[in-house]
């Protein structure tokens, strides 16, 4: 596998792994179906980095008005997702864990007939579901916070969540942004922008330029969050409503089904409502 390793864990689950990109993956239905859907994935996954290191400086560039045009699968996902958000400061970089998952579970689920499946890539999570199959998934900020039960007729086929404690920076305050979408990597780039807006100026919040702590970062010099230090209530009732009215935007824009946003103990919701209740709980 060019220098990627796949494993079984002891519960039976797929592990794939090289370099920085670790999968957790699980699919469910007759054997006949899984056994063939983890071989395809991990065929696929084969490529995937090797690939997106020989475009990684045309994804780590700002959008700006002109398109880029990779020509990998994984790259192109990228760009399709942080597109619609080209008006601010963001690189292809803000999607690359969805789109990731995106790539490999399209692989997994190709030709097979599977009950229902996920990839999860450190966080960020791409879904398969056939009817009449559903599947929950935790909500974390600082411990298991909230769930959310996805079934086969929702929109709903990613899960990503952003924030300054996560593993990517962040020019927000945000404990987490997890959002809920069709792609991971659409949900990818939708919680970088949404967590990016959770955010207000007070002597308790720390920020370095990106570069300074790493120099390879795609955000350049841009100030990014390394310490929130506890903050008073209305400030932080005015991050979030910040969030929620960004979340909004993009769920009216049609960019995301629901997010739920956390600071500090704090939680705000945007979410339709379906049969009386919220999508996300």
């Amino acid at each position: 596998m060019n220098g990627a390793v796949a494993a079984r864990l002891p519960d039976g689950r797929l592990h794939l792994q090289h370099g920085p990109i670790d999968l957790i993956i699980e699919a469910f239905g007759a054997p006949d179906q899984v056994e063939p859907a983890y071989r395809q994935a991990i065929e696929r996954f084969s490529d995937v980095l090797p690939t997106l290191v020989g475009e990684l400086a045309l994804l780590r560039r700002p959008v700006g008005d002109a398109c880029p045009l990779p020509r990998g699968p994984v790259a192109r996902r990228m760009v399709e997702a942080v597109w619609p958000y080209r008006e601010v400061f963001i690189t292809p970089m803000a999607a690359v864990a969805g789109a990731v998952a995106d790539e490999v579970i399209q692989a997994l689920c190709a030709g097979r007939s599977l009950d229902k499946a996920y990839v999860n890539n450190g966080g960020d999570i791409a879904i398969h579901l056939s009817s009449p199959h559903s599947l929950r998934a935790g909500i974390f900020a600082r411990a298991l916070d909230g769930a959310v039960e996805l079934t086969h007729d929702q929109p709903v086929r990613g899960i990503a969540t952003s924030g300054w404690r996560g593993r990517s920076f962040s020019l927000g305050i945000a404990d987490s942004a997890t959002i809920l979408a069709s792609t991971a990597a659409a949900a990818d780039a939708a919680a970088t922008v949404i967590a990016n807006a959770i955010n207000v100026d007070h002597p308790a919040v720390a920020r370095r330029p990106a570069r300074e702590l790493d120099p390879d970062s795609d955000l350049l010099d841009l100030p990014v969050t390394v310490a929130v230090g506890r903050l008073p209530p209305p400030l932080l009732d005015q991050a979030l409503a910040r969030g929620v009215a960004e979340a909004r935007r993009l769920r009216f824009c049609g960019l995301i089904d629901s997010a739920a946003l956390s600071l500090q103990g704090r939680w705000r919701i945007e979410a339709p409502c379906r049969g009386g209740k919220k999508a996300v709980q």
